[in-house]
């Protein structure tokens, strides 16, 4: 495969991130990317996350890729400074910027916004006192700024920031904090080999913090930082499936992101982790990629592409083939089974939710039962894909997975919520921004409400074969339930990167709703399939 297949899907992308941006001179909001604000003006700020899409525009500026008609253009080096000087001047005093929400202060968007300015900045060869200023005052934020929940790939962002403002100004300003917050993404590393990331292991944001440290290692080589990317690489490379695609809502996240530039980084020193790119390949070549054209988060794929094709290892061992037998992430609550053909990759923490290929093809998107129940005049929807802890038992050819349902997170944003929120963080919450965004993510991302319904499912290889047998229990009966129904792509949290389009989720919807209504209220529902 070669690596112009990576570059071709970037640049796709560039006539969209220029559509975003105010490239009008003389407008007030110019070198704005946030389309809803500067264009349509249906929101009242500019979200800083979008000050990170210099970095591909200033990637295809500075690289003479085969059919790159951006190559050395004026006018896009005119567009990605004004992108800069816009980033700078929206941000807050301290150097901080929003979001979602004024007043917010994220640190991620912070992070990938400066890291962005910081390498658009050396491909242009600015020397521009004004955005140094900015440059620091952002990274002085971020080195003593430490937002709530576990995000590792932010932590890893933030370092690689420091240590390139730090190489950026030829100073140890930030070396002690640097180090400090590299303790804890080591730390945060599990010794299964993924980072955390809110409750468990998402192998896609996984990707993104391999790439980081794996740029970060370039510039500062360690023992312990290797040792990292070394356990990291090899969780990945557990993760590509047979037909070349990664990730899925059996991720914790349930992201299908893939970020291929650290592997090609980490690939000068560790032969092994080019294979996964190789493997990647092979499914982009036949579209099995995510979407990630959304106007707030394509950025994300498009430098990691593009420094992929920059840092491409010319020199690569063959690609071995597929491992057999069963291996169990017990941590992370993640299990994969190889056998006979067959590849079953299942999340034991999210109910049993899982994927299944047979002879390298897709059969199966599986992201368990969901119920409809009608509380008043309202609907409610329980769900057994939920994080949480489950009743695990495991043989040679046996997997069962016992636990009850939980109220699927299905908070929507109204004109009073939106007017409440407006007024808290104009008033008290501009202060305390940590605590609106923790609240925020118990409410739409993290944690789980029983709901009365268990669950039981069970899959057993036989023949060659996988049996899945799902059974279903009421506790109060199935009068107030108004469908049941499983789907391939469902999921209940709030996750930016998540709930994109990868053509394995063109799976019907399997709906049991006439099988559940010619049940007795104390009957379990019961399903079996052969796959």
């Amino acid at each position: 495969m070669s690596r112009d297949l990576f570059a071709r899907e970037a640049l796709a992308l560039i006539p969209q991130l220029l559509t975003l941006q105010d490239r009008n001179q003389h407008s007030p909001t110019y070198g704005c990317f946030d389309r809803n604000y500067w264009h349509y003006k249906i929101i009242d700020f500019p979200s800083g996350m979008a000050g990170e899409f210099v970095f591909p525009l200033a990637l295809v500026w500075s690289l003479d890729i085969p059919g790159n008609t951006y190559f050395q253009q004026p006018a896009l080096r005119q567009w990605i400074e004004a992108g800069l000087r816009y980033a700078a001047r929206s941000a807050h005093s301290d150097g901080s910027c929003d979001d979602y929400f004024p007043f917010e202060k994220a640190a991620g968007a912070a992070a990938f916004a400066l890291l962005a300015g910081i390498e658009s900045y050396s491909l242009l060869g600015l020397n521009d006192g004004e955005l140094l200023e900015f440059f620091t005052r952002r990274a002085d934020w971020l080195a003593d700024h430490h937002e709530s929940g576990r995000l590792t790939n932010h932590q890893a962002l933030i370092v690689l920031c420091l240590e390139k403002m730090g190489r950026l100004l030829e100073t140890e300003r930030w070396d002690a904090l640097k180090a400090k917050r590299l303790a804890q993404v080591i730390e945060w590393q599990n010794e299964e080999g993924w980072f955390t990331e809110y409750e468990g292991a998402d192998p896609g944001y996984h990707t993104l913090t391999v790439g980081l440290l794996a740029q970060l290692h370039e510039l500062a080589p360690s023992h312990e930082l290797r040792t990292a990317i070394e356990r990291g690489v090899k969780f990945a490379a557990e993760f590509v499936h047979p037909d070349g695609s990664f990730g899925g809502e059996y991720t914790s996240r349930n992201t299908y992101n893939f970020f291929p530039h650290g592997f090609e980084c980490a690939g000068t020193w560790l032969p092994e982790a080019l294979a996964i790119n190789d493997r990647f390949l092979t499914g982009l070549s036949q579209n099995l990629g995510a979407c990630y054209a959304d106007d707030h988060i394509l950025g994300h794929h498009a430098w990691s592409y593009l420094l992929t094709w920059k840092h491409w290892v010319a020199a690569r061992p063959p690609v071995p083939p597929r491992p057999t037998g069963r291996v169990y992430f017990k941590n992370a609550g993640l299990l994969i089974d190889r056998r006979d053909g067959c590849e079953l990759y299942l999340a034991l923490n999210k109910g049993g939710v899982f994927k299944f290929w047979r002879d390298g093809k897709l059969v199966a998107s599986d992201t368990q039962l969901s119920v409809q129940m009608q509380c008043g005049k309202n609907f409610r929807n329980a769900v057994a894909h939920l994080a949480g802890r489950y009743d695990v038992k495991l043989d040679g050819h046996t997997i069962a997975v016992h636990g009850k349902l939980g109220w699927a997170k299905a908070a929507r944003m109204t004109t009073f919520k939106l007017i409440v929120l407006r007024m808290i963080m104009f008033t008290v919450g501009r202060f305390f921004p940590d605590l609106i965004r923790k609240l925020l993510q118990k409410m739409l991302i993290t944690g789980k409400k029983a709901a009365p319904f268990k669950f039981t499912r069970t899959l057993a290889w036989s023949d060659g074969k996988l049996h899945v047998t799902d059974e279903l229990n009421a506790k109060k009966g199935w009068g107030s339930v108004c469908a049941v129904g499983l789907g391939a792509a469902q999921t209940s949290i709030y996750v930016v990167m998540s709930r994109t389009f990868q053509s394995g989720q063109l799976q019907p919807w399997q709906d049991f709703t006439e099988q559940m209504h010619q049940l007795k209220e104390d009957e379990p529902l019961k399903i079996e399939r052969t796959l």
